[in-house]
């Protein structure tokens, strides 16, 4: 059964009842993460595993997307800024329990070029990269603009749907990081072809 959620605005990324924040490095630009979140809509089951359709609904202003399992949710578009953030609110799905869920990408050039000072969190040359971080760091002496990509899934519920998201943090954050990394590697592909 289809429910009606809570109508939230972007500040919900801030001060929902439950936000499961993730990031990831991807070496793509911003630019071309971006294009691959916003623009191409229906090739995101090509990278994000979970996801079986999605597809932009009123002229992209919104998008209907369903997930392994049969979940299914129809979404507004909240702010669509090109290079820096995607986000959109579920509308309607047939998640039990759930009263209003928001996500929001956020997208940070990493200057990787030589002699720039690293992006806070970034490992020191030489060392590996840290667990949960994707892609990979510029060959030395390459410029590389690289993207720190940041998750908030943002949600409100009953005290037993919040007791489930903590539980299922850890699933989601694998599930994150392992589309950004088929999503980069995707798109290093596209530009090496």
């Amino acid at each position: 059964m289809t429910r009606r959620l809570r109508p939230v605005g972007l500040g919900f990324t801030e001060d929902a009842p439950t936000r499961l924040v993730f990031t990831a490095r991807a070496s793509a630009a911003p630019d071309a993460v971006y294009r691959a979140l916003a623009e191409e809509v229906t090739g995101w089951p090509s990278w994000f595993r979970a996801v079986t359709l999605a597809r932009p609904t009123g002229g992209g202003g919104g998008r209907e997307v369903r997930l392994m399992g049969g979940v299914r949710f129809r979404e507004t578009v909240m702010a669509a800024d090109p290079g820096r953030r995607y986000a959109y609110r579920v509308d309607e799905t047939n998640v039990p329990a759930v009263r209003a869920l928001l996500e929001e990408w956020l997208l940070t050039p990493e200057d990787r070029s030589p002699g720039s000072a690293p992006a806070p969190g970034t490992p020191a040359p030489g060392t590996p990269a840290a667990p949960g971080t994707a892609g990979t760091p510029a060959a030395p002496g390459a410029a590389a603009p690289g993207t720190l990509v940041r998750w908030t899934f943002a949600a409100d519920g009953p005290p037993a749907f919040r007791l489930a998201l903590a539980a299922a943090r850890p699933g989601l954050g694998h599930s994150f990081r392992t589309a950004v990394r088929t999503l980069d590697a995707r798109l290093a592909a596209r530009t090496r072809g």
